[in-house]
């Protein structure tokens, strides 16, 4: 669909893109950060209409559903590690997250959407952000869909042409993201952007294929590794990192989430949460922006979710809670050290002819 220029959130695609390029050489002035402003704000419809198609969809099942707008200070240092990307043409600032039961339910409701009626056009191949059959060498696993939205409507044409992210997980595959976030909050490591620590990026990746062969069947970024020197490399981190007693230290805040409001989650520099409820998604808005130019050195996120325990599955790296990991991890490493029980066939049993 044709886009008006003048419509465009922020001015117009170039001008977005400009005013990235301006965050990336340290260059931007207050006009380039009221457009950037503008252009994520606009992402706020998109989000809306994705997560009510997605609600739609998972109606009555134990899909995890929720959105999330990407942090600033993300978006920003995206543009400084990629000095090539174009800020208009950035696909994951409008998010939405479904987490699955197992692989499975997973693509069977990805092939289902894929044949969903509506002029959204998803703008990858199939297989292009598949991490679960080509897993990223950080260890990561999940696979993601970015759609252009489109519509007819005249309040939505504004929107026209921005991208949103949908995200699907499975639990096991989401309680390592989860560890992986956590991680990047209590230390000065972070093994996502493969930064800091090259121990944790290894343990962390060492853990994924832990995961992935003794809870999915599958292979990770180690495939060449044997079981019991997969499991020997990983603990071997572990003793000098003490990776899984830090993690069990984290106590999970008990910071109220109320169901069917905005949450603005604010993790403090000592890893403390605070959390903000607003009735209304543009007040919220606002309140986001204001955040961020007040902390800009805090790691501060918009969330929604129908209840508050889809807040806390989706986004459980905010309240520092790496529970489902630790037990998976220990799990996996037993099922995969410990004998396998070989099955003998059946004796026959002779029996004496009569005499």
């Amino acid at each position: 669909m044709a886009q008006s220029i003048s419509n465009f959130p922020g001015g117009s695609k170039k001008r977005v893109t400009r005013a990235g390029a301006a965050v990336r050489d340290g260059l931007a002035i207050d006009e380039d950060l009221r457009v950037i402003d503008e252009w994520r704000a606009a992402h706020r419809g998109v989000l809306n209409t994705f997560q009510a198609i997605l609600r739609n969809r998972t109606r009555d099942t134990s899909i995890a559903v929720a959105q999330r707008h990407k942090r600033k200070r993300t978006i920003f240092d995206k543009l400084r590690r990629f000095s090539q990307m174009q800020l208009a043409r950035m696909d994951d600032v409008a998010g939405c997250r479904l987490i699955f039961r197992g692989v499975e339910d997973l693509y069977a409701f990805r092939t289902e959407f894929h044949e969903a009626r509506f002029k959204h056009q998803r703008r990858n191949d199939l297989d292009k952000y598949d991490y679960i059959k080509q897993p990223k060498d950080t260890g990561y696993r999940g696979v993601h869909d970015v759609y252009e939205y489109d519509v007819n409507s005249d309040v939505g044409k504004s929107l026209t042409g921005l991208y949103v992210e949908i995200q699907y997980r499975t639990l096991v595959q989401h309680a390592w993201a989860t560890a992986v976030e956590v991680i990047g909050f209590v230390t000065e490591s972070q093994p996502k952007f493969q930064q800091g620590d090259k121990r944790y990026e290894r343990a962390m990746a060492l853990a994924s294929e832990i995961l992935a062969r003794a809870h999915e069947s599958a292979k990770g970024a180690y495939p060449y590794l044997s079981d019991r020197d997969l499991v020997r490399g990983f603990l071997a981190l572990d003793r000098e990192l003490h990776l899984l007693r830090m993690l069990r230290g984290l106590n999970a805040t008990d910071k109220a989430v109320s169901a069917k409001r905005n949450a603005i989650l604010i993790m403090s520099a000592n890893g403390e949460l605070e959390v903000k409820m607003y009735r209304e998604a543009p007040d919220a808005l606002r309140a986001l922006f204001e955040l961020e130019k007040e902390m800009p050195d805090r790691d501060i996120v918009l969330v929604r979710a129908d209840t508050s325990d889809e807040v806390r599955i989706a986004f459980r790296n905010y309240f520092s809670d790496a529970r489902d990991f630790i037990k998976l991890i220990e799990d996996g490493c037993t099922r995969l050290t410990q004998p396998r029980v070989k099955k003998h066939a059946p004796k026959k049993i002779l029996r004496k002819r009569p005499r």
